[in-house]
This record gives structure tokens, sequence and C-alpha cells, in this order.
């Protein structure tokens, strides 16, 4: 009985239109920021480089260079902060955890477009 309260809160709070999100795939993630009073949502654009979890837990990690320097960031998919998350461009890639990316830069860290 206590499994299913826990289950059942918990997909109360899942998000409904999260789109298929997998490893390659240039995202742009749309998150909230509060600073003091006001809040803003700010893009934040990059590459998954990792999809971990399911349910409520699930995460993507999205990397991007800013100013010639490597930038991760984790994301909570379901998580209040994030406002939405937009695919850009699915890319062709045969793992799921793409960390051969932080050791490549300019047309090395390319990946190839998956066409529909």
């Amino acid at each position: 009985m206590n499994l299913n309260l826990v289950r059942d809160i918990t997909k109360s709070q899942l998000k409904k239109d999260i789109p298929d999100l997998r490893s390659g795939a240039t995202v742009r993630v749309h998150v909230k920021i509060k600073e003091g009073e006001k809040s803003r949502i700010q893009v934040y654009e990059g590459v998954i480089t990792e999809h971990v979890g399911g349910g409520i837990t699930e995460s993507i990690t999205v990397r991007k260079i800013s100013s010639g320097v490597g930038v991760e960031r984790k994301f909570p998919v379901h998580s209040p902060i994030v406002d939405h998350i937009e695919v850009v461009r699915q890319g062709k890639v045969r793992r799921n955890k793409l960390r051969y990316l932080r050791g490549r830069s300019g047309k090395a860290a390319r990946l190839k477009e998956v066409r529909k």
C-alpha cells in the first residue's frame, strides 16, 4: 500500500510534454532562473551527452561550448526549474554516454544528423 502511494504522488508530478530525448540530440532547454524578486527564462542549447534514469529520476547532461570552454550541465527532466525542452536535431550515435566529446573540439566534435 505504501509503494502505491509513492507511485501515485510521483506520477502526478511527471511532465507530459517531454520530447524523445536521446544521447547525441541537440536540445534547447528553457530554464527558469530567479534573480532576487524577478524570474526569467534562459535558454541553454547543447548536445545531450548522457541520459540516465526513468520516471521522476530521469535526467540529462547537456554539453555546450561557451567562449571556447566546454560547459556541462545536468538537468532533471521533470524538475520545475525546467520550463520546457525542444529537440533541435537528432545526432547519430552508437552509445549512451558520449564522454569522448570532452576531448574533442571544433569539427571533430560534430555528430552526423539522423534524417527522418
